[in-house]
């Protein structure tokens, strides 16, 4: 019994220890099937060029909190202590003997606390806690367009692998079909009923199939392989993503205007020109305050003693003495110093401007270009969807005459090859639509998901 419950004991603390250590230790594994949104999440959170961002932007916070301490006064402490030996020393008195006079040991001290703070300097403090703050925001607005721009890699990335992975199917399909008319062609020669050369034609359009099939599968890989390394997976860790179930087409297209209007006002590189404008606008303000005066209010503590002049304390108390004062700097001639700070802080407000509206025209264009692309892409899936369904019936019906050998293998084979080239149309401009409508949903808000 006592063995038990020591094996009991023994059991639950093994347990115990290894469950706090999965909680505390052990990181949760990546899913081995990956949909668009993991895949986006993931690569906001480790993507090393947005981690450099983020601590680029603990920086700037660093900077902001600096300038803000700059209200403050400041303190400072000094102390000096000093020895002094003094060896022994002969001298003669008027009798002529030899005065004989012993070693000295002196010792003094000098401590002092010394504060200021600056009254009035021409708003230069709060004009560089103001500037300081927006290069935080700024700093913020460079993760998110940084986020942006992968999100549209990954999402491309990842509607490649999708478009990839519904051609293997097709492939398989037609692979399949293909056995099955060689087994069934094999056996009508077998009896004499066809021709060699029929046969022949068969196994190679079978082969032909095999190796495009192979061909898509070998894409797929690659295209794999380049999400995996945009995520920035281990080399060794299992990674594959989740194919939807169906892809709706697309209904209706927003207007451009209204999403170009919300592109205006809401991306973050937008945001981001508006704030380096207001940044050097700043940079105005502070270069203009070298043309006022500082002043600055000041106060010190001091006291000293020195052996041989008394108690110590009583010295302290003696030496101790106070100072206020007040600094006033007046700024006469500075030779041209300030008016070239406030003259290149006045051109980086009109580089800020014109980078502002060259932004602004970039996105104008970028978003018109999405739109475009939306809409050709609609049409274009349209009009692969009609040639899609006429193909693959053309194809059937070509099946079923050659299975009852009414078919012209040529024919049969030309209307294959017409079908598969309307399903390759039918298949990119379907992945093509959908990436088009996410990029373009994008610029107006929409987040990204499948």
């Amino acid at each position: 019994m006592f063995l038990k419950t020591i094996l009991f004991i023994s059991v639950l603390f093994f347990c115990l220890v290894n469950r706090i250590a999965a909680q505390e230790g052990t990181p949760i594994p990546n899913p081995a099937q990956w949909n668009l949104v993991q895949c986006i999440d993931y690569a906001k959170k480790n993507n090393i060029q947005i981690n450099l961002l983020r601590l680029s932007q603990q920086i700037s916070q660093q900077q902001y909190l600096l300038a803000k301490a700059a209200r403050l006064p400041n303190l400072t402490g000094s102390a000096s202590q000093n020895f002094e030996h003094a060896n022994a020393s002969s001298s003669y008195n008027n009798s002529g003997y030899n005065v004989s006079n012993g070693s000295s040991f002196t010792a003094s001290g000098v401590y002092s606390l010394n504060s200021s703070v600056v009254l009035y300097n021409g708003s230069y403090i709060n004009n560089t806690i103001a500037q300081a703050n927006l290069s935080v925001n700024a700093a913020n607005l460079n993760i998110l367009q940084l986020e942006n721009d992968i999100t549209l890699q990954i999402t491309q990335a990842y509607l490649i692998v999708l478009l990839d992975k519904e051609n293997i199917v097709y492939d398989s399909t037609l692979v399949t079909t293909d056995h099955v008319q060689v087994q069934r062609e094999q056996k009508i020669y077998d009896v004499g009923s066809v021709a060699l050369y029929a046969l022949i034609q068969l196994k190679a359009q079978e082969s032909t199939d095999q190796f495009t099939l192979v061909k898509a599968i070998n894409t797929q890989k690659a295209d794999l392989l380049t999400l995996k390394q945009l995520l920035l997976l281990n080399s060794d860790e299992r990674f594959d993503i989740i194919k939807p179930e169906t892809i709706a087409p697309i209904d209706s297209i927003t207007a451009f205007k209204s999403v170009e209007q919300i592109a205006l006002s809401s991306r973050p590189e937008i945001k981001n020109g508006e704030q380096a404008l207001q940044i050097a606008q700043y940079g105005v303000s502070i270069a203009r305050a070298g043309y006022k005066p500082l002043l600055t209010a000041g106060g010190s503590l001091n006291t000293s003693y020195f052996t041989g002049q008394g108690n110590l304390a009583t010295q302290l108390n003696n030496n101790f003495n106070q100072q206020l004062g007040l600094t006033l700097a007046i700024p006469i001639f500075t030779r041209r110093v300030v008016k070239t700070q406030v003259e290149e802080a006045k051109i980086n407000v009109d580089q800020a401007g014109l980078n502002l509206s060259n932004t602004k025209i970039t996105l104008s264009q970028t978003v018109e270009r999405a739109f475009l692309n939306v809409a050709n892409a609609k049409s274009q899936y349209e009009a692969a969807l009609v040639q899609y369904n006429l193909n693959k019936e053309g194809y059937r019906i070509a099946s079923e005459q050659l299975k009852v050998g009414v078919a012209n293998m040529v024919d049969f084979l030309l209307q294959k090859n017409l079908f598969i080239q309307a399903q390759q149309a039918y298949i990119q401009s379907k992945y093509n639509e959908l990436l088009t409508l996410k990029i373009y949903d994008f610029y107006r808000g929409i987040p990204i998901k499948l």
